[in-house]
């Protein structure tokens, strides 16, 4: 196993070798608008997956994943060439999902907006439930209160039971 540094060197090296081939040396008319958005090296340092975007319809992420699979043995010479590195890591393409993953987001975060308008606009209006005060206690009648009070009196005025010694 090699240093995670050291992986992390090489996986930046190679998105940066990677990205400038795709833009300099490969010339296939199926690639499209790619951008290389990341790259990750194993830890033994023998495998590099670069992940990159496509922009366009479905169809040109389709022609592109196939140009940059064709392409791949061009770029791994290119990238072990640029490194020096004694074992040149095989790579492999995957396309990013992150961006529709954030264009989800934003279309959820739109909805939950839309949504909390729509209850802002029928809370305009709105009244509350009730009474203002809901906490307010009902009158009590003045005889409850006389009895209550003549109640705790006479409780105080009975004697406590006494203890005898036997």
């Amino acid at each position: 196993m090699a240093d995670p540094a050291r992986a992390r060197k090489l996986a930046v090296r190679i998105r940066q070798i990677v990205s400038a081939a795709i833009e300099m040396q490969i010339k296939d008319p199926r690639l499209g608008m790619v951008t290389v958005t990341d790259a990750k090296v194993t830890g033994d340092l023998r495998e590099a997956t670069v992940f990159y975007t496509v922009y366009g319809d479905p169809l040109q992420v389709e022609e592109s994943a196939r140009a940059l699979a064709s392409a791949t043995g061009v770029l791994r010479s290119t990238v072990g060439k640029q490194t020096g590195i004694k074992f040149v890591p095989t790579l492999t393409f995957i396309a990013d999902v992150v961006p529709d993953t954030a264009r989800e987001l934003e279309e959820a975060l739109e909805r939950a907006r839309h949504a909390d308008a729509q209850l802002a606009r029928a809370r305009e209006g709105a009244q509350y439930a009730g009474e203002p005060d809901p906490y307010r206690k009902p009158a009590e009648d003045d005889e409850a209160d006389q009895d209550d009070a003549l109640d705790a009196q006479s409780a105080d005025d009975v004697p406590a039971p006494s203890r005898s010694a036997s």
